[in-house]
């Protein structure tokens, strides 16, 4: 909780100075790449207690300014061979909680970026994924409230 709230906090400072609208509330998910996951996931759990499946670890948390409503983070490893960070070899990804994903690609897309694969709307939500300045992929996420 500590962290989302540090996260959010700097997020909202930046763009308030920068004069720009915020699109970003928080960090959805932290992704990495293992040789072994199941392995990994195992070690998490018996030395840090990290119980998780094959889809990684959701941690629930409550929205700083309402309690009432919730959110989740989600920790997962992946295959050193998974395609889902694109091609640029990376080992790690990391899920932006937006708000107005479609108004947000909107804005990129005058920018001149991209996004790198097709928009998804599912359960789960809205999903985006763009390359960031350094060619890193990063997934936009506007989840179902």
């Amino acid at each position: 909780i500590l962290l989302h709230s540090i996260l959010n906090a700097e997020f909202s400072i930046l763009n308030y100075i920068a004069g720009m609208k915020e699109y970003i509330t928080g960090i959805g998910g932290v992704f990495f790449k293992g040789k072994d996951p199941a392995n990994t996931r195992t070690w998490y759990k018996d030395h840090l207690g990290l119980d998780c499946s094959e889809w990684g670890k959701s941690f629930e948390w409550k929205h700083l300014n309402d309690p009432e409503k919730t959110g989740s983070t989600q920790w997962c490893v992946f295959k050193d061979e998974s395609d889902y960070f694109g091609p640029s070899g990376q080992q790690f990804m990391i899920n932006y909680r937006v708000s107005n994903l479609e108004e947000l690609l909107e804005k990129l897309k005058a920018e001149g970026i991209l996004p790198v694969k097709p928009f998804e709307d599912s359960d789960y939500g809205k999903f985006a994924w763009i390359d960031d300045a350094d060619g890193y992929r990063i997934e936009l996420w506007e989840p179902k409230e």
